[in-house]
């Protein structure tokens, strides 16, 4: 890593990979903040890339006309773990990004290769520039973004422990329905050519199936905490 010398000895990167509905956000964000680390949503960053184009029109089913307008919209990610900003052409997009319009496109417009080359561009550069360290979380960090992080976990659940979850989230969704969207999307972005969701070789595999949410978080701050006095 280009800067990695002017970072403290403590300072680590660490990168949180898995599926939807394994508590990666909520995991990602209270580490960052117990650790006093930056904290970075990349899915959020799809989402508001996918916003931008259906705000726009553009045909989500063309990824040559997804491609030919990737570098238009600007993207900024907030990287405080309490309040995780994220702007498109300075508008604040935290709400819209999570509807189910946006939620039904992501996939399709992250499988395009020039989307991900742009918004994986745009993470190392906020990673880069993280002077204390950062818990960045999404589907293909430990393997593409930051193959170089000091961590990498990648949190694992059953699908009917994520769907429970998820449902949750989403208020009033069918425990079913959701199970079965969730799975659509794992094929989705497991089975695309760029960068698929996929386990780092050298991550730790965290199930959180039977987990409390507090239980995640002091497993991951743990090893977080092993890494940082190693180094």
């Amino acid at each position: 890593m280009e800067n990695g010398a002017a970072r403290p000895a403590q300072a680590v990167i660490v990168a949180i990979d898995g599926p939807s509905g394994t508590g990666k956000s909520s995991t990602s964000k209270a580490v960052a903040a117990q650790l006093g680390l930056s904290y970075l949503d990349t899915g959020a960053q799809y989402r508001a890339i996918t916003w931008w184009m259906v705000t726009n029109g553009i045909d989500i089913t063309d990824p040559t006309a997804i491609a030919a307008v990737t570098g238009k919209p600007e993207i900024i990610s907030g990287t405080d773990p309490s309040a995780p900003a994220i702007t498109v052409d300075g508008t604040d997009v935290a709400g819209p990004i999570r509807t189910q319009e946006v939620t039904s496109k992501v996939s399709a417009v992250s499988a395009v290769p020039e989307v991900r080359a742009r918004i994986t561009e745009l993470q190392r550069s906020i990673a880069a520039a993280a002077e204390l360290g950062i818990v960045v979380e999404g589907r293909d960090i430990g393997t593409t973004v930051l193959p170089d992080a000091d961590l990498k976990i990648f949190l694992t659940a059953s699908p009917e422990a994520r769907a429970s979850r998820r449902s949750g989230e989403l208020k009033g969704a069918d425990v079913n329905s959701t199970r079965e969207a969730l799975l659509k999307r794992d094929a989705a972005d497991s089975s695309r050519k760029t960068s698929p969701l996929a386990k780092a070789d050298d991550a730790v595999e965290v199930d959180t199936s039977d987990l409390t949410l507090q239980q995640v978080i002091e497993c991951v701050v743990t090893l977080v905490e092993e890494k940082r006095a190693a180094k």
